[in-house]
């Protein structure tokens, strides 16, 4: 009993375990941030891992989502305008803007299904770095805690509960880059409080001032601790911009658009999300339980124009109204979570084995109405393509077991079952209806410890994605109405394995291998008239990654992940062909000091490796790599100074490439050709940072 007790105790304390230190004070500690994202004897795969707050404020970063490139193999670009959400790039996937990558912040899911852009949408730009703790990480589909869009991997990221006193951030920089952070938490004997609030404004590089606005706020009230204890917290987030989409390369070649022009300056968008959640656990010698709540109101109107004059040629025979479109919803959520783990012993013959059970139901509902693709001019209305209102509903319940069969082995063996309803109402009324389908999970982690500084894994999980509710139900095309549009499946079966190592066979030094394979019963594929996705045929990945974490010394870190991947769609005759967008290769590199005197600073280097644009190849992208420095000064005890330099190298190259067809208001016919969104070139921010009573 004292024995399963130690063990399970010190798991959950583990998995629940937060840096509660102010940043400042976490960050001159490379030990503290070796302890906390080391999981040996405690993660179920070497794709698992943890991110502290030290590692985050470490980080000279560009766009908020940019956080996310701390999961090892994750790359983050936009292309578009910087208010819209990121895309994302990991195992051999173009994520689009999240499809499977399912990412939580404070407990309440981002990912949106049915999105008017596109599938599992991940907008990460109300984020605050300054407040986050932890990004707990996990990478395919072997936990029977991860649902839909969690087939690649998925992300948790909690914020601060508390900071010692208040800080206050003023950055300015190039281009009209200005933020300012005011961020604290007042005194308060009955429990703990923080409030953050943030202001932005930038423009950009782009010919067209991008005119980015953004306000920004988080208040959060907390009473007692995370294993025994409960949190609420409110978000608020606005914004609008005006955005430089992807452009032809062949405009910018022959010298009749300037790499950073725009060929329609009244693109961009506007977007809010308003949040409340809660947080409940309570821990005692024999279980755990947690239960969370929360609730969400978005929108987002985008104005996009990808193929500048291609349709409006072909309709009218001039541009003169271009092929600008508007896609837009009113988005309400929310949704529930309850798990909880007992610790007891399974008996096997005459033997008992400490084993810990968990079991959790959890549940999400989405009003969204309406959700709507139109045709528009210098953003302004011409036509509506399709209108619908949209409600999705999805519950699930899942359940695993921990044993520990040996000092050296144990096993997790879990399954998930999810269902999921759609209910669409179109303008277009034959494409009304309703559907549902569900997903039935099997996961299993085997993990062998033969040294106390080394663990073998074995995993295999089935995961899923679900696709957009109104593809569910589509009879016909909604601009072409006597075309017939054929449905797609709600939810799409995604199968993993992989074998992996996980060591620090050198004090201090953390290192992971993983070997893993995924095939995917349907892909989603970037299609440029729509600006959004579409399933496509199944596919098959597999690839291997290679993670680590230096402790250099007492003040310096290192980390540095590789990965490589293989992925091609695979058609009945087994055939195979490139996947557009598909990274085959990619590199992170990070070092990092600290208490150097008052001296303090990092350096990022990124690299993402070339990528097949069309299924045969024709088009390719090209390699993309980007140096980011950071050097501050610690003026007092309560003040420093930090100077970031973005592109130090000033690479001319591209965040995002895409092939497929466009025509310019001069030309006679659509031309194939690339489409890129350039990476900024060489910027410097400078932050003073004051923390005060």
């Amino acid at each position: 009993m004292n024995n399963r007790a130690h063990w399970l105790g010190a798991l959950i304390t583990a998995l629940s375990f937060s840096v509660h230190a102010q940043t400042d004070e976490i960050i001159g500690s490379v030990e503290i941030r070796a302890k906390a994202e080391n999981l040996m004897g405690l993660a179920s795969g070497s794709s698992e891992g943890l991110v502290s707050a030290a590692r985050i404020a470490a980080l000279p970063i560009l766009r908020p989502g940019e956080i996310m490139e701390m999961v090892p193999g994750l790359i983050v670009t936009q292309h578009a305008g910087d208010g819209k959400a990121n895309q994302y790039f990991l195992r051999g996937f173009n994520l689009d803007h999240g499809t499977d990558f399912a990412t939580i912040v404070n407990g309440v899911p981002v990912n949106m299904p049915t999105h008017a852009h596109g599938q599992g949408y991940t907008d990460l730009n109300f984020l605050i770095p300054e407040l986050v703790e932890q990004i707990a990480y996990k990478k395919g589909p072997y936990s029977a805690t991860e649902g839909d869009f969690s087939a690649a991997g998925s992300a948790r990221i909690d914020y601060l509960r508390k900071i010692d006193g208040h800080l206050a951030d003023i950055t300015a920089g190039a281009h009209g880059y200005r933020r300012m952070l005011l961020a604290g938490s007042p005194q308060s004997s009955d429990g703990k409080v923080l409030y953050g609030l943030e202001v932005f404004r930038n423009d950009g590089p782009w010919v067209v001032p991008e005119n980015y606005q953004k306000y920004n706020g988080v208040l959060s009230y907390s009473d007692g601790s995370r294993t025994n204890g409960y949190n609420i917290t409110g978000m608020l987030y606005k914004s609008q911009w005006t955005s430089t989409d992807q452009i032809p390369l062949r405009a910018v070649s022959q010298g009749k658009l300037d790499r950073f022009g725009s060929l329609d300056p009244s693109t961009g968008g506007e977007t809010h999300r308003y949040s409340l959640s809660g947080q409940w656990t309570q821990t005692t010698r024999e279980r755990q339980a947690k239960l969370k709540l929360w609730a969400l109101q978005s929108s987002l109107d985008l104005w996009s124009n990808f193929e500048y004059c291609m349709r409006s040629i072909e309709a009218t025979g001039n541009c003169a109204a271009g092929d600008q479109f508007k896609q837009a919803e009113q988005r309400k959520a929310l949704g529930f979570a309850y798990s909880e783990v007992q610790y007891n012993t399974l008996s096997w013959g005459n033997k008992a084995y400490d084993s810990a059970w968990t079991w959790g139901i959890e549940g999400r509902s989405d009003h969204i109405a309406p959700i709507a693709l139109y045709a528009s001019t210098l953003r302004e209305l011409t036509e509506t393509v399709r209108e619908d209102r949209v409600t999705q509903n999805s519950i699930a319940m899942w359940a695993q077991n921990e044993t520990r069969w040996t000092s050296q082995f144990r096993s997790i063996l879990g399954a998930r079952a999810d269902v999921y309803q759609f209910d669409v109402q179109s303008n277009v009324t034959v494409n009304s209806g309703r559907a549902k389908d569900h997903q039935l999970s099997p996961k299993l982690s085997l993990i062998y410890a033969p040294l106390s500084s080394l663990e073998v894994y074995a995993n295999y999980g089935v995961g899923f994605h679900s696709n957009d509710a109104r593809g569910t139900t589509i009879t016909v095309d909604p601009i072409d109405k006597s075309t017939p549009a054929a449905k797609v499946d709600p939810l799409v079966k995604a199968i993993g394995s992989e074998l992996g190592i996980r060591t620090e066979m050198v004090p201090g030094w953390h290192s992971s291998w993983a070997l893993w394979k995924l095939n995917m019963a349907s892909e989603l594929l970037f299609i440029g008239d729509a600006g959004t996705t579409e399933p496509s045929a199944p596919s098959r990945r597999y690839g291997l990654e290679w993670n680590n974490f230096y402790a250099l010394s007492s003040t310096t870190s290192l980390d540095f992940d590789l990965a490589w991947a293989h992925a091609r769609f695979v058609n009945s005759q087994g055939q195979r062909s490139l996947i557009p967008g598909a990274v085959g290769a990619t590199a992170n590199l990070g070092v990092s000091f600290d208490n150097v005197g008052p001296w303090f600073g990092s350096m990022r280097f990124r690299y993402i490796g070339p990528r097949a644009l069309t299924e045969d190849g024709t088009f390719k992208s090209n390699a993309t790599s980007l140096l980011n420095l950071r050097g501050g000064y610690k003026l007092s005890p309560q003040s420093k100074l930090t100077i970031d330099v973005y592109n130090l190298l000033n690479q001319k190259a591209n965040d995002i490439e895409y092939a497929y067809a466009s025509q310019l208001a001069q030309e006679t016919s659509a031309v194939i050709d690339r489409h890129i969104h350039p990476i900024e070139p060489r910027m410097v921010r400078i932050t003073l940072t004051h923390r005060f009573n």
